[in-house]
């Protein structure tokens, strides 16, 4: 079963929760299993037109995805979906 690491700006859907195994067979299938169990995670990491959110980085085993592909990416029982929130500051 894939497993997503939720970092900590996200945790507010997730009630502090760290990671979640999910079920799923692409990254935005896990991402969407995560939503399920704990509703307005998805909107955080993926905008209205289904595209990785600007501040969101995806990765998959400590591999960081491409934006354009990564939420297709296909995953298998024992992968790691890791989101990372990409701070900006000035």
């Amino acid at each position: 079963m894939p497993k997503v690491i939720i970092p900590p700006p996200y945790r507010g859907p997730t009630q502090g929760t760290t990671e979640v195994d999910v079920d799923g067979g692409s990254v935005i299938e896990c991402l969407e299993a995560v939503d399920h169990k704990f509703p307005g995670f998805l909107p955080l990491v993926v905008d209205q037109d289904g595209a990785v959110q600007r501040f969101a980085k995806l990765f998959l085993n400590g591999d960081q995805l491409d934006s354009d592909a990564a939420l297709r990416t296909p995953v298998s029982s024992k992968d790691e979906v890791e989101v990372l929130a990409a701070i900006a500051g000035g």
